[in-house]
């Protein structure tokens, strides 16, 4: 048996064992209900761009940011669950609007790759949930995900910093892990940015080593 078959057996003992509870309203049901389910698509309908109210620039050398949703409520809730909780199962619905939002507004890719976490945050974590989401992401638009990324150094969290301090808190924070995206235009997926410095400074060794061009999309974007 496969990794990828053997990954759905152990999912679907998961569930049997261990009920799902929406991470929105709390139901016992899905990961995330089907009343609820419409909030991880609250973008869907809009065209590609950035909202009135927030900052309109697209940090260098990024060409494209989009997200799925607003940082609240149940999206919110459900990041928090795959992040802290070890809710792995949410990674399905939200990897699955990732790829809802990048197919309607994405201008371009043809290479997933996900935001490393540290490996100290790793280690304890046990999992990288921007590889969970750029795994399901990745299978739902056909296209090929590879970790091509890591963290060179830990770093503060984002949400301490602002908006100026937070581009120099990721600077120099990746590097490549090998080099073979030379004319690759490249799809990073994150769970949630705010002002797109983490996604810029993963974009930064990506075009130095050759990628065509550097494009991002988040589950979340918090103002």
């Amino acid at each position: 048996m496969g990794l990828p078959s053997l990954t759905r057996v152990l999912d679907r003992a998961l569930d049997v064992a261990l009920p799902a509870r929406c991470a929105g309203c709390g139901d016992e049901s899905d990961a995330i209900c089907r009343s609820c389910k419409p909030a991880l698509d609250a973008r869907l309908q809009l065209p590609a761009g950035v909202m009135i109210g927030l900052p309109g620039d697209i940090p260098a050398p990024l060409v494209q940011l989009e997200w799925c949703a607003p940082y609240t409520g149940t999206v919110r809730r459900a990041l928090h669950e795959l992040k802290y909780t070890g809710e792995q199962r949410l990674a399905r619905p939200l990897g699955a609007a990732i790829a809802r939002r990048w197919a309607r507004a994405g201008a371009g890719g043809d290479l997933v790759v996900p935001v490393p976490v540290h490996r100290d945050r790793l280690r304890n974590r046990g999992y990288d949930q921007a590889l969970l989401l750029a795994t399901v992401a990745a299978r739902e638009l056909a296209l090929p995900v590879a970790s091509l990324l890591e963290r060179g150094r830990a770093t503060t969290a984002q949400f301490d910093l602002d908006r100026s301090a937070r581009a120099i808190n990721m600077r120099g924070a990746f590097r490549l892990r090998h080099r073979a995206i030379e004319d690759r235009w490249i799809v990073l997926v994150d769970d949630v940015m705010t002002t797109g410095a983490t996604l810029a400074a993963c974009a930064v060794p990506l075009m130095a080593a050759g990628a065509l061009a550097v494009s991002a999309v988040t589950v979340a974007r918090e103002r």
